[in-house]
């Protein structure tokens, strides 16, 4: 009796039910829009993060760079001779110094991976390389340039990391530099799963064997091979030593933060730092641990500074940052609002169909029927219209969705430095020598993925919605007397 009734009565308010369906479905509509392009904004946060930190990681430990000593500019200083005064002199200089920060013991890795809480942890060691070409015609020549910027994805010839040309200082002669600068992360090939390397894949050739931890191997990053015409099998010269390309690495997001990958030993042996890591990459066992072991590790081993992804991300800015606090602020409470609103527009609508049936529900009560078989029945109309309202809902959600997924917007990221030469002091994260973290511009293409989370919550929007409505409407309809009924039919 119930099932037949209720169609009967939607089919004859379908106008009405359609009303308050609409009002619902915009309301849902509006919440699986926000959610998914909210999902969005994080997935691109991820990417912009992920390619600074490797893949995997929660957190690195690095130690702050301590301030220039007196008398001393912090920046690489580059010394050439001219051979004769009558000829020209070609030559090239590399000028190997660590950045991110102040260099740690490696015996500091062991001691990390031993908090607790602590899945894994591996040491990497970041460098700067600046290249230097100079031609002589006669005299003596000094030049002095520091680390021309972020070291990016640039290389020799400048790269697209915004290097710069510093300019020489001569003596007594005339001279033409080129100064460019790039940037080489030095890997632990036993554990390649955290550090700089795990953001990206092997595209071409293979990545380091556990065996290569002290080979004259490299891997290159995509973009430096393309500008420097570098391939597999071809060799690499970083201060007189040449080392051999096995791969080609294309980082997991659409920048990739180092040129050059090296074994640790080898990084280590360019720049005078045995034993020594810049940046400690760790991986805690349960992700709800992050801060209680980012306390301990700043505890038990002191002079470190802890960055999390969740520090990283509080640095990012540039309209991803806007966006997305936009996302979660504005269109939060633009969403609840137009909730509210049509909740309240939905259990009006219902109370007013109610009270335009007093003869109705008046007679039925005549006939017999108790109140709350009357409510019950006004309530189950209501879920079904909030039902109805749900399904449109989800349909203009799902389109809104993808309509921003076909637009894809594109969004920019900048990652400014976190204080201590953390994760954004990383592989081309860093500025030079004496310098803190440059910022790092990323564009990234948006999306609104859908997740079952946001349709199960629209559903039980919907069901919630018809629930109000139809507990208004049940409410209005139990008050009613049959004398009701009599005194409409006059």
């Amino acid at each position: 009796m119930f099932g037949i009734y209720l169609k009967r009565e939607l089919g004859r308010r379908k106008k009405a039910a359609l009303v308050i369906a609409l009002g619902l479905a915009l309301g849902i509509a509006l919440v699986i829009t926000v959610n998914s392009v909210s999902a969005g904004m994080t997935q691109a946060q991820d990417k912009v993060l992920k390619s600074l930190y490797g893949l995997g990681t929660d957190m690195t430990v690095t130690k702050a760079r301590s301030a220039p000593t007196s008398g001393s500019s912090g920046r690489p200083n580059f010394q050439f001779d001219a051979r004769s005064n009558d000829s020209d002199d070609t030559q090239s200089s590399d000028r190997v110094m660590t950045q991110g920060g102040q260099a740690l013991a490696s015996s500091v890795v062991t001691k990390v991976s031993r908090q607790s809480g602590v899945a894994s942890a591996v040491g990497a060691l970041t460098l700067n390389v600046t290249k230097v070409d100079g031609s002589f015609t006669q005299g003596k020549a000094q030049s002095s340039g520091g680390n021309t910027g972020n070291s990016g994805q640039g290389g020799p010839g400048g790269g697209s990391g915004g290097n710069s040309t510093a300019a020489p200082q001569v003596q007594g002669g005339g001279a033409n530099f080129d100064v460019n600068s790039y940037s080489v992360a030095g890997v632990d090939v036993t554990d390649q799963t955290l550090g700089p390397l795990a953001g990206s894949k092997i595209t071409t050739g293979r990545t380091f064997t556990a065996a290569q931890t002290d080979a004259k191997v490299a891997v290159v990053s995509k973009s430096y091979a393309k500008e420097n015409s570098l391939k597999v099998g071809k060799s690499l010269t970083i201060s007189g030593t040449k080392y051999t390309i096995i791969g080609i690495a294309t980082p997991d997001s659409s920048e990739s933060t180092t040129d050059v990958y090296l074994p640790l030993k080898q990084a280590q042996t360019l720049a005078d730092a045995k034993n020594q890591v810049t940046t400690i990459y760790v991986k805690a066992s349960d992700s709800k641990q992050i801060d209680s072991v980012k306390s301990a590790i700043q505890k038990n081993i002191s002079g470190t500074t802890v960055t999390t992804s969740a520090d990283l991300a509080e640095t990012v800015s540039g309209s991803l940052s806007t966006a997305s606090n936009l996302a979660t602020s504005v269109g939060k409470w633009l969403s609840i609002a137009v909730l509210v609103a049509a909740f309240l527009v939905a259990a009006l609508l219902t109370s007013s169909a109610v009270s335009r049936r007093v003869r109705e529900f008046g007679t039925l009560k005549a006939l017999g029927w108790p109140s709350r078989r009357v409510t019950r029945q006004v309530v189950g109309e209501s879920i079904v219209n909030g039902l109805l309202g749900g399904a449109l809902g989800i349909g203009l959600g799902l389109a809104a969705a993808y309509a921003v997924t076909m637009i894809s917007p594109k969004l920019t990221a900048q990652l400014g430095n976190t204080g201590g030469g953390g994760m954004g002091g990383g592989p081309g994260g860093g500025g030079g020598p004496g310098q803190q973290s440059a910022q790092n511009t990323m564009e990234i293409a948006l999306s609104a993925p859908v997740s079952m989370t946001t349709i199960a919550l629209a559903v039980g929007l919907a069901v919630t919605g018809g629930l109000i409505a139809g507990a208004m409407g049940g409410w209005r309809a139990s008050r009613m007397r049959p004398a009701d009924a009599l005194r409409s039919v006059s």
